[in-house]
């Protein structure tokens, strides 16, 4: 679907045509819950995500902008979504301990796991929030490559056919991307945060 359809079905969304929003649906829905399930690792909670992702879709679909493609906002809200599922899932995670007290009784303690800890969601949710600001920072096309291959978890194959582009012309534009946004996060003290993705399993980078 070319980006001149989807602006085309948008438009008759925001008109009132609710059943123009079903080819974005069927366009995008595999991406969308390959995303999930590579943020939440499992099949149900990536299910979930999806449905959810694309429930807000609809429902903020004004708040579109065209300023990049319909895909590459979707993929961010995608994002978002399951972050926060991941926070409701284990919010209350621990791991259960068995102490004797002093009538020699067996009783389980709750001891609270650390790495869902308030502390560390919130150290993790700066550094997201950093690259994000990062990412923003960049020229509409750097934007746009990045979050595809970042955070949709795109192979070079995949961006070539999502941006029309050709697949050498895919691979100098992520690393100028990729530069541009190590410059950026060095600027703000957060380089570290940011490591670009692997090729996934079964695949290799080439361009």
């Amino acid at each position: 679907m070319t980006q001149e359809e989807e602006s085309a079905l948008i438009r008759r969304v925001l008109a009132g045509d609710t059943d123009a929003f079903e080819p974005l649906v069927v366009e995008h829905q595999t991406r969308v819950y390959r995303l999930a399930l590579r943020l939440t690792g499992n099949e149900a909670d990536a299910a979930d995500a999806a449905q959810e992702a694309f429930i807000k879709a609809y429902t903020s679909l004004a708040s579109f902008r065209g300023e990049s493609r319909f895909s590459v906002w979707l993929y961010r809200l995608t994002n978002n979504v399951c972050i926060d599922l991941l926070r409701r899932n284990r919010r209350e995670a621990a791991v259960p301990l068995q102490s004797e007290n002093e009538d020699g009784e067996t009783a389980a303690l709750e001891i609270p796991d650390e790495t869902f800890s308030p502390e560390r969601l919130a150290e993790r949710a700066a550094d997201r929030e950093a690259v994000r600001r990062a990412i923003a920072s960049l020229p509409p096309d750097c934007r746009e490559i990045l979050t595809l291959r970042e955070i949709g978890g795109l192979r070079y194959d995949e961006l070539a056919e999502t941006l029309h582009l050709e697949p050498g012309t895919v691979r100098s534009r992520l690393n100028r991307a990729r530069k541009r946004l190590a410059d950026a996060l060095l600027r703000s003290g957060n380089f570290s945060e940011f490591e670009p993705s692997k090729e996934r399993k079964g695949g290799a980078e080439h361009g």
